[in-house]
C-alpha cells in the first residue's frame, strides 16, 4: 500500500509503491500521494491476477490497465481533455521514475 514516509523536505514526498520506496517531488504532495496510491493498488491487483512476480513487468501491465483507463475516460463524452492529458503525464512521470529506480537496482 502507498505510504508516506516522514522527515521530507517541503515541496516532496516518499511514498511507497509495491514495497518500494520512490521520493517524488512536485507541488501538489497529496495528489502524489493520490497517485501513489492508485499505481500500488494497480500493481498489486495486476500482481495478483497474474503469474508474473517481476516488478518491473507488473509495473508495466498495471501502466498499461491505466493507460487503457485514460484512453477510454478520453473518449467519454464531457472528458476534460486538459485534465485528463494533465493526468495522463502525472502518471508518465511517475512511472519513469518508478522504472528507473528498478533499472538502478536490478
Amino acid at each position: 500500500m502507498a505510504q508516506e514516509q516522514s522527515g521530507n523536505r517541503p515541496g516532496h514526498v516518499a511514498v511507497e509503491i509495491y514495497d518500494q520506496t520512490y521520493y517524488l517531488a512536485g507541488e501538489d504532495t497529496e495528489h502524489i500521494r493520490g497517485l501513489a496510491e492508485l499505481v500500488d493498488t494497480r500493481m498489486r491487483t495486476v500482481a495478483a491476477g497474474g503469474r508474473t512476480v517481476d516488478s518491473l513487468r507488473v509495473a508495466v501491465l498495471a501502466a498499461l490497465n491505466l493507460a487503457d483507463e485514460l484512453s477510454e475516460a478520453r473518449k467519454a463524452p464531457g472528458g476534460d481533455a486538459r485534465l485528463t492529458k494533465a493526468r495522463a503525464a502525472s502518471l508518465r512521470g511517475m512511472l519513469d521514475e518508478v522504472l528507473e529506480d528498478d533499472r538502478k537496482t536490478g
